[in-house]
């Protein structure tokens, strides 16, 4: 969630991808395994009958980039030298040290997966292939052919911070957890798992309902495990502010609730010495300070309270980072370009509520937001507008359908736009003066052609009532972009008002889609699959806590996200999401905003990281403190 900020390219997180594995031995075995039943759609696979791979990582398509024994990923220095600390800034507060439930904010370094600091996963993700996952707790994957099922042999080594062994118990456990009592994203992406068994200490299977989802093999691998011995005795499903039991790099050191946390790391973790870590969590300590005011951490970074911020704001970016601080070189100001999908941020409706659960009226309102002038006049011409769900990328659909994709939505002719066919879609534009009055005309026809007219001021429906909602924000900053809107939204007789809120009230708000209009992102990889049914389909509508917060219930574009996660080749993945892509463009959902192919960082000038190393996503896990503290 980036209401709040001007561009979403720069704070994408990779998207929940999991991973998992089999062996030929222990499937010979699973008749007699412990197994936790789900349904009764398991595959029967006769693993004589097609190639089973046993290996260190897994790719979603093709091969892997980095070779069984590989010494470090090549974004990461391997002699970075460990020590020091980071301080680094958050909005708003937090509530919870618990991220796996719905309940609650949690805390900065926390997240639903749960990885990167507190917690260890069977797999860890690549940064620089378009989605591979690499062994971590898990030491060998095993899967067939048809990726039915997958077994992951565990790190006999891999142990928790109290140093209890990581077991497939532990696996187990968290799977049944999350799934049964998490948020309810868990249940999502999992959905198409039937059974887990443990045939012993350091063996788990995941079976899967069907052969089509292919990512699941991947996907699984994520899952951040849990210890059982700590929660099987405690109330999962409530908020705590108890630092929990970990097994990752980091643990909590300390506490303040709403306004700090800090982390330590931790000496002997049993993974520091793994390939995927070497280079990594290089900092002793990682403290997040919380600041309720954007122009607040801003000024308290150029004093020295925390060391690195990425920019969102361009007034900031153009404005902010000036002067002897950055002259002198004490400070950097950097741009570092990237080629990630920047997704989509804008507008978002919650067609579950009129007027917004109609169509034209939805494309009509597109036609009132004038991005140019807003480009221009606000933003020092720093972004590029928004065309595709997933700009930026070769997922992005443009021009008019073609090959693969035009046969897949001929499929669904009769339940689309004839638009799709017909015409590139292209977001309103104007001319950058502020004057648009040609857009305003032909939203004024489209509304008239939804039953609605302009009345002595005022657009008003059949029963004379006049069209009104709320834009909710979760940040002031954004106000000077929704006032020009809603002046423009005035003027054909809307009735707008602007609701800022505190970033807690919001999250609450955004999860049970207590608003008419917000400002949303929807962060894409370069690899597409199950998280698009968390965005978009229909079973997620409802779901309260979901990223569908659209409220999409739309049977071709459900098919469309079957399809590419069944999608068997990547051509085919970019072929059909290129599909959905147009799809949802051509149903107005959001009215699109921009995005930036770059991160601003500004930072204080005693860190080291690596050079001219290009990833998918920025971070500061591979820096390392070069000053002599």
């Amino acid at each position: 969630m980036r209401s709040k900020f001007e561009n979403s390219s720069s704070t994408l997180t990779s998207k929940m991808k999991y991973l998992s594995f089999l062996s030929l031995i222990s499937f010979a075995i699973h008749s007699n395994a412990e197994s936790t039943e789900i349904s009764n759609s398991a595959p029967k696979v006769e693993a004589s009958q097609q190639i089973i791979h046993q290996s260190h990582g897994i790719a979603m398509h093709g091969d892997l980039k980095y070779a069984e024994g590989f010494k470090h990923f090549d974004y990461a220095e391997p002699d970075a030298p460990q020590g020091g600390s980071i301080q680094l800034a958050s909005r708003g507060g937090f509530d919870s040290l618990n991220p796996f439930i719905i309940k609650g904010t949690p805390a900065a370094g926390l997240n639903r997966l749960g990885q990167g600091m507190l917690y260890d996963s069977l797999t860890t993700q690549s940064n620089d292939e378009p989605f591979s996952q690499y062994g971590a707790i898990a030491k060998t994957i095993i899967w067939p052919e048809d990726r039915s099922y997958v077994t992951y042999k565990l790190e006999p080594a891999a142990k928790f911070h109290d140093g209890e062994a990581i077991q497939s118990d532990d696996v187990k456990f968290t799977f049944e957890m999350l799934t049964q009592k998490g948020h309810p994203l868990y249940s999502s992406y999992y959905g198409n798992v039937s059974k887990v068994e443990t045939p012993d200490n350091l063996t788990v299977t995941f079976y899967f309902e069907n052969t089509t989802n292919k990512e699941l093999a991947l996907i699984i691998g994520q899952l951040p495990i849990l210890p059982k011995h700590y929660w099987e005795n405690k109330e999962f499903n409530k908020t705590s502010l108890t630092p929990p039991l970990g097994s990752g790099p980091y643990k909590i050191k300390s506490v303040d609730p709403g306004r700090s946390i800090v982390y330590e790391r931790v000496k002997d973790w049993w993974g520091k010495d793994k390939g995927i870590n070497k280079g990594s969590h290089n900092f002793n300590e990682v403290r997040y300070d919380y600041y309720r005011d954007d122009t607040v951490a801003i000024e308290a970074l150029k004093a020295g309270q925390f060391d690195l911020r990425v920019e969102n704001s361009s007034k900031e970016w153009a404005t902010s980072y000036n002067g002897p601080l950055f002259t002198e070189g004490k400070m950097v100001k950097q741009l570092i370009e990237h080629d990630n999908p920047s997704g989509m941020q804008g507008f978002a409706f919650n067609i579950r509520r009129a007027p917004f659960n109609d169509k034209k009226v939805r494309e009509a309102l597109g036609y009132l937001f004038d991005f140019e002038w807003t480009n221009k006049s606000l933003f020092y011409g720093a972004y590029t507008r928004t065309n595709s769900f997933f700009e930026n990328s070769e997922l992005a659909s443009s021009g008019l359908p073609t090959g693969e994709e035009l046969e897949i939505l001929e499929g669904f002719k009769d339940q689309l736009p004839q638009e799709v066919f017909t015409k590139a879609f292209q977001v309103p534009t104007t001319d950058g003066s502020g004057n648009i009055r040609n857009n305003m005309r032909k939203a004024i026809r489209l509304f008239k052609s939804a039953g609605w007219q302009l009345k002595d001021g005022k657009m008003v429906d059949k029963n004379g009532q006049q069209m009104s909602f709320e834009i909710t924000l979760a940040s002031p900053t954004f106000e000077r972009v929704v006032l020009p809107f809603q002046k423009s939204l005035k003027r054909v007789g809307i009735q707008v008002d602007i609701r800022t809120i505190d970033v807690q009230q919001y999250v609450k708000r955004y999860q049970a889609f207590d608003f008419d209009m917000i400002v949303s992102t929807f962060g894409q990889s370069s690899s597409p699959g199950n998280e698009q049914r968390d965005f978009w389909h229909s079973s997620e509508a409802d779901n309260q806590g979901s990223r569908n917060v659209i409220g999409i219930k739309n049977p071709v574009i459900d098919q469309l996200i079957e399809l590419i996660i069944q999608a068997p080749t990547r051509e085919s993945l970019v072929a059909r999401t290129r599909a959905l892509d147009r799809v949802l463009l051509w149903n107005h959902y959001v009215i699109p905003q921009w995005h930036l192919p770059a991160y601003r960082v500004v930072f204080w000038n005693k860190f080291g990281y690596p050079k001219d190393k290009k990833t998918h996503y920025f971070t500061t896990n591979t820096w390392w403190s070069a000053s002599k503290e």
